[in-house]
Parts: C-alpha cells; structure tokens; sequence
C-alpha cells in the first residue's frame, strides 16, 4: 500500500517513523515534509490545504490511505472535499469539517458536552451582539477568569487573568479589535478549574474506538513551568497519575460519551480525538478537544504503541476498530524540544544543525520538527526545531537519555527545558 502524511512537525516525522516499520506500507510520501521525513520517506512540495493537487497526486501515486496530520486541512474540510471527490479505496483519516468543529470551534465542544454530560468547566459565550452582557459577566466572575477564542488561534488564544478590569481589556481586544482575528470574534469564559492535566488520545471509526497511550506536555518555556506559553516542549508516557481507577473514569465519563455522542448526532468521524484533561480531585473534566493527534505527544505515544500504525488506521477506514486491541511498550517514554533562540517570540530561521551525523543509541530517537535541506545541510526552519524520545525504565532514565542525545546536536540559539516531568522526577 502506498501512503501519504499531510504535514511537517514532529508528528509527522513520528507517524512516519512507525509507518515505515510496517511491512503493509510499501511507499511513503510526506506533504511537504521535513529534514528528517526525507530519510524514510519521500517528500513532496504539495500545500497542505491544497486539496485539488492533492488528490491529483494521489491518483497519479496510487496511494491507498491518506493520514492527515494537522488540524487546518481538517477544519478547513478535506475529509468532505474526498467525499465529494473520492479515490477508489482509499480512506482519509480524520473527521468531518462538522466533526471538526469539536477542535475549530470552542463553543461547538462545549455545547456538545454539556449536551452528552461530559464533564467540564462552566461556561458562557459572548460575541460583539452580547458584548456588554460579556462585561458583566466578567465583573461578577471568580478569579481567575479564563478567556478562550472561539476558533483556532495557533495556540495563542487561552488567556487565565487574575484581575478583572484586565480581563475586560482582553475581552474587548478580542472582540471589538479581533487581538486573534477571526478566532475571537466569539470568545468563552470558563470557570478556571485547578489540577494537573493529561491528554488522552482516542482512534475511532466512527462506531468503535481504542485508546492510545497517553501522555503529559509541558507547554511553558522555562524550567518549573514558568514563561510564556508554547506549542510543546516536551512529553512523557504514561503518566504516573493516570492509574487503571482514573482512566476507568476517564473511559466511563468521558470517551464513551463522547464517541456515543458523535454516533447519536451522526457526525462523521473516523479519526483521532485527541482529549485534554485535568484531574480535579482525582476526577476528570475536559479542557479542550483537538481533531488529529499533538504535538510533541505524539512523538511518545507512537513509539510506546506497539501495533502496526497501518492496521489501526485501515481498520478505522473500514469501521473495524472492534477487531483490534490495543498493545502497549511497558517502557516510560520522554521527549525533550529543541527550540530556536527568541521562540515563543520572534526567532531567526536558516541556522545551521550539527551532530546529527552522530551516533544515536538504540533506545533513542531523534525526530525533526522545524528542519529542512539546504545546499546538503539540515537547517532550522521553525521555532520548535527538534526533539529527542528516549526509552527507560522511569522518567528520570529516559529524560537522561534524550538530553545527553540533545547534547551533541547543536544549532545556534538552541534551547530546551532539562526538567520534562518535573513533577515525576523527586524520589
């Protein structure tokens, strides 16, 4: 079967990285790819929300899964484009442009929960027409106040304030002088929950489901979890908390519901949902439902998956997850990002990469997630340039791996936080 990633991060390397372990794939193609998805696989300079030249290249390559990546092609609607336009036998994983409004759109996921009684936050949504109910509101509301854009904001659009007269600022920037556009021309405002989060990862076929491994990020730039926001920095599987009694909760309170609750609404979805959780005195509320798979966890769940990707993803094509189970690697896995100097503010592109030519040890992996060729080097092209997944028999061991790896790569600028799983690591 010949197979084509839609992406360039760290997941599609890593989705990569599995996908060529199996002996039903026979070529790979990654759109547009990165550095590192040119070693096991074949690049291919397509946009990613080009849904025309896509298809066109998968009928001219014959490709028999389509694997989308990230959330924009998904939101944007090319699971409906191949609908409209099919290519025999090939199925493309990831919801609906409806079902992916379960990611695109904040107040769409919490409607939906509260509709299937899937614990979360409490909520109201405002837009320009309410506006000044939305002011109320706020003055009114316990700190901290949480501010969320409606849609899709590159990350950037959670705000948790601890004043009010600052939560109305923001509030205003976000609707009347859109701070991040479109996404906040409606904004929710959440009730802050206090915990400590997890992301749980579910493949469905639209009937049945399996869970993945789980994982915890750690999304704040400095070490201790201070600074600003990022889009990852790194990850670990599984998570210590997340014993057999939470995620029976986990499953019974949330999964099914969920799963059930696309089913009974006939959305269409054979794809991730990714789940990200907090534990609120040991039970689980939902923060925020993402479409595809994250980024950096998936560069631990794949290589803690121990099936062939492939089997999973043609069995969710054909609406048979129901004969598969789930195998897991019972070792811990860590990855730690390398970022570029400056990110998550401005950063420089285009610098030079050293040692990756040297030896990696067996139970170590280094996935590209900003990189790509220029006249023969590997070069930085992203803020979020590298990362290095390493196996042990607990967190400490496998975050000691991965950074003595980050030790001899080199870029200038390069940093990463040598304290992944912090809160795992004291004896």
């Amino acid at each position: 079967m010949n197979i084509l990633i839609l992406g360039s991060g760290g997941r599609e390397h890593a989705f990569a990285w599995k996908i060529a372990q199996s002996p039903l794939c026979d070529k790979l193609f990654v759109a547009p790819g990165n550095a590192g998805t040119e070693s096991l696989a074949t690049n291919v300079p397509l946009s990613i929300t080009d849904f025309p030249a896509i298809r066109q290249f998968c009928l001219d390559n014959k490709i028999g899964l389509l694997l989308v990546g990230p959330e924009e092609p998904l939101v944007k609607g090319i699971v409906d484009y191949f609908r409209l336009h099919p290519v025999e036998g090939m199925p493309v994983i990831g919801p609906s442009q409806f079902g992916a409004q379960l990611e695109g759109s904040k107040a769409f996921a919490k409607a939906f929960m509260e509709r299937h009684q899937i614990p979360t936050a409490a909520y109201r949504e405002f837009d320009a027409d309410n506006f000044d109910d939305g002011i109320a509101y706020i003055r009114n509301h316990s700190l901290p106040i949480v501010l969320k854009a409606d849609g899709l904001a590159a990350g950037k659009g959670v705000l948790i304030l601890n004043d009010r007269q600052e939560a109305e600022k923001e509030f205003g920037e976000m609707i009347k002088q859109s701070k991040f556009g479109d996404a906040s021309k409606k904004v929710v405002i959440e009730e802050f929950l206090s915990g400590i989060e997890l992301s749980v990862f579910v493949l469905t076929d639209g009937k049945h489901y399996v869970l993945l491994p789980e994982a915890k990020d750690y999304k704040r730039i400095g070490e201790g979890d201070t600074g600003l926001n990022t889009g990852g920095m790194g990850a670990v599987s599984p998570v210590p908390f997340a014993d057999a009694g939470f995620m029976k909760k986990v499953v019974d309170q949330v999964v099914v519901p969920t799963v059930d609750g696309l089913k009974k609404e006939k959305i269409d979805y054979r794809g991730f949902i990714f789940v990200g959780l907090i534990m609120v005195n040991n039970d689980p509320y939902v923060i925020e439902y993402n479409c595809r798979m994250g980024d950096p966890e998936t560069e631990v769940v794949m290589p803690r998956l121990a099936n062939d990707l492939v089997e999973l993803l043609v069995a969710t094509g054909n609406e048979q997850l129901d004969q598969v189970t789930v195998s897991q690697d019972p070792r811990v896995a860590c990855t730690v990002m390398a970022v570029s100097g400056g990110y998550p503010g401005d950063y420089e592109k285009g610098k030079a990469i050293t040692g990756l030519e040297l030896p990696v040890p067996v139970d170590s992996i280094v996935f590209h997630a900003g990189t790509s060729s220029k006249d023969g080097n590997t070069v930085t092209s992203g803020g979020r340039v590298l990362c290095v997944t390493s196996y042990g028999e607990n967190i400490p061991e496998a975050l000691g791996k991965s950074r003595k790896v980050l030790d001899q790569l080199n870029f200038e600028g390069m940093n990463y936080r040598r304290d992944i799983g912090f809160e795992f690591l004291k004896p």
